[in-house]
């Protein structure tokens, strides 16, 4: 029996990147991190902050404990990227926002390498092909589908991960600004709160990243993560929490010309968090029918694989 594929995690140390890390290390690949020799300097704003206590150098550390491989790389060192190509079978992307074009870079070190089975641009959001949204976050997805286009017409294997909303922008605090855990008064909602929206934890993510990354039927497909046990409506999740904390909340339904309004007028963050809900909640981008010539929907593909539901997320809040 042939041993597992060695996989290599771009962006290893943020939000997502951690959670492939370790659920690549527990699938038993070989797993390989692309480490810079001095941490980037400058602070970028972040959406929401890693839920995690470690360093990155701790971080790292428990990697190498762990049987992780650091290797040396950086993005502006084309030769660097392709020494790290050639040392494994499947590269995994997960960039924040700011760098989804650098990874021109990573296309292009995967085509001189020659050796990649599969690569795993940074998508982790939802379908990019498939997407009503507004500004400022349409720009993101547009560039997302940008770099899709790019590793088609260069013939690079590919797999495209849509897992739709993080617990951590979406749950933590019921899609609601400014606040870091679910209200228990009142709750704006955004439109009526009865279109579906697909939610998992980052640590579920990385599990199906990887379960993904070692299926072959997964070759140049898109795997879509909406499980059935967090395919809700907002009605439905704050109905839940309802039950745990047995009360009523005051339900305030924004209507869609007030959100775009709001939109536009917040600033950074809020405006994109803003934004990422109306896309979810309002113009139901996690709603649509998917091709199984392309398409692989993931609780059907892999039906054994055990993941965090809403309501159990929900509970550490109670």
């Amino acid at each position: 029996m042939a041993g597992k594929d060695r996989i290599l995690v771009l962006g290893p140390t943020g939000a997502i990147g951690r959670h492939i890390v370790w659920a690549s290390l527990k699938a038993g690949n070989p797993t390989y991190v692309l480490v810079r020799d001095t941490p980037p300097t400058v602070n970028k704003p972040r959406l929401v902050t890693a839920a995690n206590p470690e360093t990155r150098e701790e971080l790292l550390q428990n990697y190498k404990n762990s049987g992780a491989f650091l290797i040396q790389g950086d993005m502006n060192d084309h030769q660097s990227l392709v020494n790290a190509m050639k040392q494994v079978d499947v590269v995994i992307c997960s960039f924040g926002r700011l760098l989804i074009e650098d990874q021109v870079k990573i296309i292009a070190a995967i085509k001189e390498a020659g050796n990649i089975k599969r690569f795993f641009p940074s998508e982790f959001g939802l379908d990019v092909d498939r997407h009503d949204s507004v500004e400022p976050v349409r720009e993101v997805f547009e560039e997302k589908a940008k770099i899709r286009r790019i590793i088609e017409a260069e013939g690079v294997p590919y797999t495209y991960l849509c897992c739709h909303a993080f617990t951590g922008y979406f749950l933590r605090n019921l899609a609601q600004i400014d606040i870091t855990v679910p209200p228990r008064d009142k709750i704006f909602i955004q439109g009526d709160g009865n279109v579906k929206g697909a939610y998992i934890t980052e640590a579920d993510v990385g599990s199906f990243t990887i379960e993904a990354a070692n299926d072959p039927n997964a070759l140049n497909k898109t795997v879509h993560l909406r499980l059935p046990a967090n395919y809700l409506t907002l009605n439905e999740i704050v109905s839940l929490w309802e039950k745990k904390i047995g009360k009523t909340l005051e339900k305030i339904y924004v209507p869609e010309e007030k959100v775009l309004k709001d939109i536009q007028e917040s600033s950074f963050p809020n405006n994109y968090l803003l934004a990422l809900y109306h896309s979810q909640q309002i113009r139901g981008d996690a709603v649509y029918e998917i091709d199984p010539a392309k398409d692989i929907e993931a609780s059907e593909a892999y039906p054994y694989v055990k993941y965090s539901t809403v309501d159990e997320y929900l509970n550490q809040f109670v």
